[in-house]
Parts: structure tokens; C-alpha cells; sequence
């Protein structure tokens, strides 16, 4: 028992582990992880990852999902969005989702972590904060995977990326669009320099 107290000691509450990075600290570590899955310390979420639910009256609160992502990706550099999120560009799209989206450098395709599944999408480049001109770049970009009535999404997305016309949008369109995506800005903000690099 005191040496799964041991691997405790390196544990804290609202966290989420690697199997790899507890190994260090057990000389048993999948009969401790077991044991701590069992007695409820634990909860599993995945192969190989572990949550540390905190207590609170209401009982076991889960880890946040950027403590999830964190630990799932073993990386920081990462955006959660949705695609509600393009409800507040004001481009014409209403729908709800049910669906967390992951922009990341490292991994691609839904992945299950503790009964929720998230998208996740690799990128070459990311903004370090979500924002308007990502977020208007990424609507087209992914347009074809909501359901949305398309021409009328477009049409307020020409006439928001007008409005939000500027070195920003164009530096976002040459960075995070598509070709298509490319050839949509350029038409909308009458900008060849966008078509020569679609």
C-alpha cells in the first residue's frame, strides 16, 4: 500500500495523466493504476490516460477539457473551438453543435476521451487565440461539413469579409484557407494577390 501511496504523492486532484509519465514513480504501474481505477481515485479515459477527478459536493468533477487535451496531445500549443463559434461572426449561420473542435500541430480524426469525442484538426499554422478572422477563414474553409443553407452563408460571408476587410483577413486567408477558400476571399475582397496564392 505504500507504494501506491508513493505514486499518489505525484498525483493531483483535477489532473490528467500518461500511463508513460506515472511509470517513473511505480514499480507496478499498470496493478497501482488498476487498483486506483477501482477505488475510484482514478477513472479512465483512454489507452494509457487517467483522470484525477476533483471532489466536490456535487461528487467527482471531471477534468477541463484543455487538461484533457493537454495530456492527450502532450502538448500546449492548441485552440478548442466549436462550430458554434461561427454563430458570432454574424455570416449567416444558426445551427447548434454538439462537437468540440481541436486545432492542433499533432494529431488528426475524432478520438474518444472519457465518453466525449473530439475533433481534432491538424494544422500547419494557428493563431495563438481564437479570433474573427480565423474563425470567418475556417467557416468557408469547412462549410461543406455544416448544415447550413451554403449560398446563404457565403453571401453574408462576402459581405462580412468586406466589412472585416484588412491586412488581418488577408494574412489569415494566406494562412489557414483552403484553395477554394483562397479563391472565395479574393473574389469577395477583390484581391489577385490571394488567387496567385490559391
Amino acid at each position: 500500500m505504500s507504494k501506491l501511496n508513493d505514486l499518489k504523492k505525484h498525483m493531483r486532484a483535477g489532473q490528467v495523466y500518461r500511463r508513460a509519465d506515472l511509470r517513473q514513480y511505480s514499480n507496478a504501474v499498470d496493478r497501482h493504476l488498476k487498483k486506483l481505477v477501482e477505488n475510484g481515485t482514478l477513472v479512465k479515459l483512454s489507452g494509457g490516460l487517467y483522470s484525477y477527478p476533483k471532489k466536490t459536493v456535487f461528487g467527482p468533477a471531471p477534468a477541463t477539457d484543455e487538461t484533457l487535451v493537454r495530456a492527450f496531445l502532450k502538448d500546449s500549443r492548441f485552440l478548442l473551438s466549436s462550430p458554434n463559434a461561427y454563430n458570432t461572426l454574424g455570416a449567416g449561420t444558426t445551427q447548434l453543435y454538439n462537437e468540440t473542435i481541436v486545432y492542433n500541430y499533432k494529431r488528426h480524426g475524432k478520438f474518444s476521451l472519457g465518453g466525449r469525442v473530439f475533433d481534432f484538426r491538424r494544422k500547419p499554422f494557428l493563431p495563438t487565440k481564437l479570433n474573427n478572422e480565423f474563425l470567418l477563414v475556417e467557416l468557408v474553409n469547412n462549410l461543406e461539413q455544416l448544415a447550413e443553407d451554403r449560398e446563404k452563408v457565403l453571401e453574408h460571408a462576402k459581405v462580412r469579409a468586406c466589412a472585416m476587410a484588412g491586412r488581418r483577413l488577408s494574412s489569415a486567408v494566406r494562412r489557414y484557407g483552403k484553395i477554394g477558400t483562397k479563391r472565395f476571399f479574393a473574389d469577395a475582397l477583390n484581391d489577385e494577390s490571394l488567387n496567385r496564392d490559391a
